[in-house]
């Protein structure tokens, strides 16, 4: 039921050997990507895995590190779903591997896909409220309440995905099998269902992404205004010790830099990927309009975008290490590393740049 991958399954368009016409067995698929997750594979689950290290040794202090150690989460889950698409996608899979690929592999991709997508868009309402409000503090009731949202996250998503799992349940009728032949009726309507919340998902965390960042910009150019109008020292810092001193030009451009780094992995990672399932899943559902050349080049840009989507396993690290200062502070002590390491990278120029915590300048009625 080819015309069903309005939601695309990870092992749906993957796996199946198809007879028809328009195969989709060739090189990109069966070579290609299979290496290039095999790469992702052993990359991500290095850089995730002492990322976990590093967070367990992190107290959940901000709503920042609360989303960020959910999106870790999510991203080794992911990441341990790459060696059943690598084997599924070379057609070396078994025929029971790829009965578990349908029903749990593909289905644990997509949730920690969208997992990631909304602790984005709240971690962009959050470094949007640090850019309009930045010495507004936090409690621990409100830490509390960022943990039981992320707590229902998580059961949102495995309650929407959970009969996915149950519902593919019908036994292959013949080896060149697609996941949607392993789907009930119910489990073929709960499917779309699923499409249509992780369309909503998705746009209306863009939406949250754009509007955050363009109020983000709009600050950051008023307090560059401001802080030229007041002359060459133009950020205040806060250093551990309580006093404050100013960094001309350097804290803001770093500042500016981290804020945009999310929205960066966001647009990389995320957007190719949604915008490519359009025509996808035109080509797919409006056979007519399409040729067998057509329908191969969509189905291999849904491909290349879904690799990029996987890709944020990868990225992600970047936001712990450059926006985190906790994350890289325990790093660096739990290696034992000496001040100043990754000085050059992080264009700080000692270990007090360190301890700092740089804010833009506000006026005193903002």
């Amino acid at each position: 039921m080819e015309s069903f991958a309005a939601f695309p399954l990870l092992s749906g368009n993957h796996s199946s050997r198809s007879n028809t016409s328009c195969s989709r067995d060739n090189v990109l698929k069966t070579v290609v990507f299979p290496v290039l997750y095999s790469l992702l594979f052993l990359v991500g689950l290095t850089l995730n895995g002492v990322a976990v290290w590093v967070f367990f040794r992190i107290p959940s202090k901000s709503h920042f590190i609360i989303y960020l150690k959910n999106i870790v989460v999510a991203d080794v889950i992911m990441i341990l779903t790459f060696p059943f698409k690598v084997l599924a996608d070379s057609n070396i899979a078994s025929t029971g591997l790829r009965i578990f690929v349908c029903r749990v592999s593909s289905v644990l991709f997509y949730l920690t896909m969208y997992i990631s997508i909304l602790f984005f868009g709240l971690i962009s309402i959050d470094r949007c409220r640090k850019t309009l409000k930045p010495f507004r503090g936090t409690n621990s009731a409100r830490l509390t309440r960022r943990k039981l949202l992320s707590g229902a996250i998580w059961t949102f998503q495995l309650v929407l995905c959970l009969p996915n799992v149950i519902l593919t349940s019908k036994p292959p009728k013949s080896p060149n099998f697609k996941c949607s032949d392993l789907k009930t009726p119910a489990g073929l309507y709960w499917h779309e269902v699923v499409n249509y919340v992780c369309q909503v998902v998705f746009w209306s965390n863009l939406v949250t992404v754009i509007i955050c960042y363009t109020l983000i910009t709009k600050e950051l150019y008023r307090s560059y205004a401001r802080t030229k109008s007041q002359g060459p020292g133009g950020t205040i810092c806060k250093a551990q010790s309580g006093g404050t001193v100013r960094k001309p030009g350097q804290a803001k451009r770093k500042m500016n830099a981290n804020v945009f780094l999310v929205l960066a992995v966001f647009f990389v990672c995320f957007v190719p990927f949604h915008f490519a399932r359009v025509p996808y899943t035109m080509s797919q559902t409006r056979v007519v309009l399409f040729d067998c050349k057509l329908k191969l080049f969509f189905f291999q840009l849904k491909e290349s975008t879904l690799f990029l989507s996987s890709s944020n396993a990868l990225l992600d690290p970047l936001i712990y290490f450059f926006l985190c200062k906790s994350f890289r502070t325990t790093l660096f002590k739990s290696l034992k590393l000496p001040p100043g390491t990754c000085s050059w990278l992080l264009k700080r120029g000692s270990d007090t740049d360190t301890d700092t915590d740089c804010t833009p300048m506000r006026d005193s009625t903002g």
